[in-house]
């Protein structure tokens, strides 16, 4: 029996949630992950988290093709029991089906970021870059906090192997040509 004061989330249907349960689980907390069928919330964030990704976002709204959109803090649905709430996604322009939206498919996701912070370490390391891998979501960027300071670990997915594969690590500037052109200035974070 559940305790009445717990809200209906607080205890897992035995075959843990499903990505439809999170749009319907009354008071939910914000941000709140899916990941192997079980909530994950997420703790409040540090201010490096939060410049970095206005800084992405901007970054890469000034370089992106017509056909991709950006979004912050989107959380994708990648199967049954997996919807992760990646910090960054760019996706192709036609998943915008209106402004109700709540989750995009893995399938409309062109590249997946996530800024790492103490508390998610091993997700964003280790868990998510595997499930974006298996949902076949082509790129991944990693970021990491070097005092103050971002480090960005760009990944391509295999297709061979259907896992990531490390094809660079930018440290002041981010100048890509895949999975569009992008020139972000990584040190003006310091200005921010």
């Amino acid at each position: 029996m559940t305790d009445p004061q717990l809200p209906g989330w607080a205890v897992p249907p035995p075959e843990g949630f499903t990505a439809d349960d999170l749009d319907h689980l009354a008071d939910l907390p914000a941000h709140t992950e899916l990941i192997d069928g079980s909530l994950v919330f997420v703790s409040p964030q540090q201010d490096f988290h939060s410049v970095i990704v206005d800084l992405l976002v901007t970054g890469i709204r000034r370089s992106l093709p017509k056909a991709f959109r950006v979004r912050r803090q989107m959380s994708v649905v990648l199967g049954p029991r997996q919807r992760p709430e990646p910090d960054v996604v760019v996706l192709r322009a036609e998943a915008l089906t209106g402004p109700d939206v709540t989750a995009y498919q893995a399938d409309d996701v062109v590249l997946a970021v996530e800024v790492v912070s103490p508390d998610s370490e091993t997700r964003d390391r280790e868990r998510k870059p595997q499930l974006y891998a298996a949902a076949g979501i082509r790129h991944f960027w990693r970021i990491e906090q070097n005092g103050g300071r971002a480090t960005v670990y760009v990944y391509e997915l295999d297709p061979a192997t259907k896992a990531y594969a490390l094809t660079g690590i930018h440290h002041d500037k981010l100048q890509l040509s895949v999975p569009f052109e992008i020139d972000v200035d990584l040190t003006e974070i310091e200005r921010l």
